[in-house]
């Protein structure tokens, strides 16, 4: 026989309201509700635009940067990196 409370231990069933509230909720995308009147989207056209353009500019700078020469990150480890080749060329290693 069971013991104790056996009230509420069933599964309710999942309610319609609740449902369609969550399917309400805004999802992953665009945020914006993009504008119908014609000043507006030609605005928000020429935003995009710009946007894009800066961003092209942004990543032109960095690749010409970076394809300049060796990265001045790594500047101290290709010292370091010389200095052990150049000290093991020297001298035969003996086992």
């Amino acid at each position: 026989m069971v013991q104790g409370k056996t009230k509420g231990l069933t599964m309710k069933a999942p309610n319609s309201r609740a449902a369609a509230k969550a399917a309400q909720n805004t999802k992953k995308g665009q945020r914006a509700i993009a504008p119908k009147k014609a000043p507006l989207v030609k605005q928000a056209k020429q935003h995009q635009g710009l946007s894009a353009k800066i961003g092209r500019s942004i990543e032109k700078q960095m690749v010409d940067a970076a394809s300049g020469g060796k990265l001045t990150i790594m500047r101290s480890l290709i010292s370091e990196d010389a200095k052990n080749a150049s000290s093991s060329k020297g001298k035969p290693k003996k086992k």
